[in-house]
């Protein structure tokens, strides 16, 4: 429903106040018991009891002079208008039914100097078709996908050459950003910001799914550029268990996967991903003694995948353990369930499941993805 001018809430407004006391609105599914999060949209209980009254009383208008400015909308950015607009050169075209292979395309930055974004959203022509989206910079030295076609459409299925099918199904490259039903663009607070090499592609990777109307997507990715060098570099990372098997009929079946920073980071956001089975999913801090501490707890829902931004951005020292941990309902019980007789393993399209626990981490400016992944050995003592 359209919420955008006074009339349309007003038509809705014991809608509204249902939905915000139930606090299915704002969609906010982190655990308030661990952690706090500069996006959360959570009302208070003030905010839900003026809401209710408001519509108790008949949905009365206030002030006009108290009003807001009328909004400008801005083509779909919900950030400024970007600096430079980065769209796939063509049209993907989208069945009615069945399944799409992930599709790339690979786009030229045309950059001719290194460039740092500060802000990006990932903007889909067709929405309603798109399951996820990752953007990826591909540096002028890499060789991921560099046989590929550049400016059309391809799909693991297209190629013909086994490194470059490998290539579509792996990579280390680093993302500009990922986006989701539900998810935020990406602002990096002053001082902070991705690069983009000079002479960067973009590959964007689109997975659609069918809804019984064919359609076209031409996804776009809008960039805003930093104002000066940043003195921290951020850098998405992901900790993911492709190697699990959900049994018919479970209703809480966990999984899991660790992995350990190789040098110091400051952790800035959490970006959990799951299927339709997804139930709840955790980040913790494994202590050397192998206590556990939460970063954050998500009651799980597939149709608003949102990042969780830290308050406070935690400093992590070289050896930190990160756990991520999901839990699945893969019982009848679970309205959403494609098939609750089927074993459940990874794969990419939504009727299979996933366990990815995306982070963003600040390094300093000369360190990317790579270097930070080189080990040090620790000091003697």
């Amino acid at each position: 429903m359209p919420l955008e001018t006074f009339d349309h809430a007003r038509r809705k407004a014991s809608g509204i106040a249902d939905k915000v006391t139930s606090r299915e609105m704002p969609p906010w599914f982190a655990d308030p018991r661990f952690g706090h999060f500069s996006n959360d949209p959570s009302l208070s209980t003030q905010d839900i009891g003026t809401v209710r009254a408001w519509a108790a009383a008949g949905a009365p208008a206030g002030d006009p002079r108290d009003a807001p400015p009328a909004l400008h909308w801005a083509g779909g950015w919900n950030i400024p208008q970007p600096d430079v607009v980065l769209k796939m050169p063509a049209a993907i075209n989208i069945p009615a039914r069945g399944t799409v292979e992930y599709t790339y395309e690979i786009v030229h930055t045309g950059f001719t100097e290194d460039k740092w974004v500060q802000s990006s959203q990932v903007l889909p022509s067709s929405p309603e078709h798109v399951h996820h989206a990752v953007v990826y910079i591909r540096p002028p030295d890499s060789p991921w996908l560099r046989s590929a076609p550049i400016g059309v459409p391809f799909s693991a299925s297209t190629l013909h050459d086994p490194k470059l099918v490998n290539d579509s199904h792996w990579t280390d490259s680093d993302m500009l950003l990922v986006y989701a039903p539900g998810s935020s663009p990406d602002n990096w607070p002053a001082g902070m910001a991705k690069m983009i090499p000079a002479g960067s592609d973009l590959v964007f990777q689109m997975h659609y799914t069918t809804n019984g109307k064919p359609a076209a997507d031409q996804t776009s990715a809008g960039i805003i550029f930093a104002k000066q060098s940043p003195q921290q570099r951020v850098i998405t990372l992901q900790l993911t268990n492709d190697s699990f098997v959900i049994p018919p009929g479970a209703d809480d079946f966990p999984v899991k996967v660790h992995g350990t920073l190789p040098n110091d980071a400051t952790l800035l956001s959490l970006f959990p991903h799951m299927h339709l089975r997804g139930r709840r999913f955790a980040y913790n801090i494994v202590h050397p003694d192998h206590t556990k501490e939460t970063l954050l707890l998500v009651n799980y829902d597939f149709h608003w995948q949102l990042s969780y931004r830290l308050a406070e951005p935690r400093p992590l020292k070289a050896g930190t353990n990160l756990e991520a941990i999901g839990w699945f309902d893969n019982s009848s019980h679970n309205p959403h369930n494609p098939d609750p007789s089927k074993a459940v393993r990874w794969g990419d399209q939504t009727s299979d499941e996933m366990l990815v626990g995306f982070f963003d981490i600040a390094v300093p400016a000369n360190i990317d993805k790579w270097h930070f992944f080189i080990r040090h050995p620790a000091p003697q003592q």
